[in-house]
C-alpha cells in the first residue's frame, strides 16, 4: 500500500527543494504505533517531539493537531505506523538558521506488519564495526541525520540478523540501530547511557518509568555475561535477544513481564513482519 502523506496538514507527497530537513538534516521526527486508532504511547512521543524542538531552537508544531492528523490518515487501519517529521523548515542558502523559522511538517502513515517469531523466539543480533560519534548537543534527539544508522545497518543483509549493536568511540554499547538496549545482572535491569550519543527512545523511556532500572556505561564484554538481554521500540515492542558474539539466551522474565504490560497498554503482539524504529 503507498503510504498516506500529508505536509503541513494537507494531502501532498513532497516539500521543497529549500527545507532544511532536506539540506542539512535540521529536524526531528517520531515513529509510532496506532492499533485501532489508539496511540498508546502519544504522550510520550509528543513529549520528546517538544523537547526536541527546544533544544534545536524552532517552534515546536501544535501536538493537539499533529495527534488528529495522524488519527485522520490512520482511519480504516487496524494497525498502523506513522512517521511525524518536523524539519526548521525552508531558509536561505547557508547553515544559520532563519531568524523566523516555519517549521514543515509531514506525516506518512503506512500498515504495519511485524514478525511474531521476533518477540517469542528473540532475535540474533550482531555487533556492528560504526562507531557512535560523541555530541552531547545532540545525544539522546531523535533528529533526521541518521548517516551512523545508515552506515550500520549497511554492514549485514543477512535475514537471520535482526538489529546491529552500536558502540559509541570509547567501545562502551550504546544501543541498537532503531532500538534500545537492556539487559539483566543478577536480577537488576540496566541500560546504556545516551548523554553522549543515541537516541533516547520513547520505549526505553515507559521501561524506565514502570521498572527499577540503572542507567550505565557497559562495554561488550560486560554485555556478553548478562542474564538476559532485550531491545525495546515503540513500535516492535519487546524484541528477546537469543544471540551475539557466540553467545545465546533464553527470552527471560524481565522480557515476558515487560511484553505483557505492553500488551495492558494496548500495543499487542505483532502478527507480520516489517522494520520499524524506536
Amino acid at each position: 500500500m503507498t503510504p498516506r502523506l500529508s505536509v503541513d496538514f494537507v494531502d501532498a507527497g513532497s516539500v521543497p527543494a529549500t527545507d532544511r530537513g532536506l539540506l542539512y538534516g535540521d529536524g526531528l521526527f517520531e515513529t509510532l504505533r496506532i492499533v485501532d486508532g489508539r496511540m498508546p504511547l502519544w504522550e510520550r512521543h509528543a513529549a520528546r517531539l517538544l523537547a526536541g524542538c527546544e533544544r534545536l531552537r524552532f517552534p515546536p508544531p501544535d501536538t493537539t493537531r499533529l495527534r488528529a492528523e495522524v488519527g485522520r490518515l490512520v482511519a480504516g487501519l487496524t494497525d498502523a505506523v506513522a512517521r511525524v517529521t518536523v524539519t526548521r523548515g525552508s531558509g536561505e542558502r547557508g547553515y544559520a538558521p532563519p531568524p523566523s523559522p516555519r517549521p514543515t511538517v509531514v506525516v506518512a502513515v503506512s500498515p504495519l506488519a511485524l514478525d511474531a517469531r521476533a518477540a517469542l523466539d528473540g532475535i540474533a543480533v550482531r555487533v556492528c564495526d560504526t562507531r557512535l560519534a560523541a555530541q552531547p548537543l545532540l545525544a539522546g534527539l531523535k533528529h533526521i541525520n541518521r548517516l551512523e544508522q545508515v552506515l550500520a545497518r549497511a554492514e549485514w543483509s543477512d535475514p537471520e540478523i535482526g538489529e546491529g549493536l552500536l558502540r559509541d568511540i570509547d567501545g562502551d554499547i550504546v544501543s541498537a540501530t532503531a532500538a534500545n538496549l537492556f539487559a539483566v545482572f543478577d536480577g537488576a535491569l540496566v541500560t546504556p547511557v545516551v548523554d553522549r550519543a543515541g537516541v533516547a527512545g520513547v520505549a526505553r523511556a515507559e521501561v524506565l518509568a514502570v521498572r527499577d532500572v540503572r542507567v550505565v556505561r557497559m562495554n561488550l564484554a560486560r554485555l556478553l555475561e548478562a542474564d538476559e538481554v532485550f531491545l525495546t521500540s515503540a513500535v516492535r515492542g519487546i524484541l528477546p535477544v537469543r544471540a551475539c558474539e557466540g553467545r545465546t539466551w533464553q527470552a527471560g522474565p524481565a522480557a515476558r513481564a515487560l511484553q505483557a504490560h505492553w500488551r495492558d497498554i494496548g500495543l499487542p503482539s505483532p502478527t507480520g513482519r516489517k522494520d520499524s524504529d524506536r
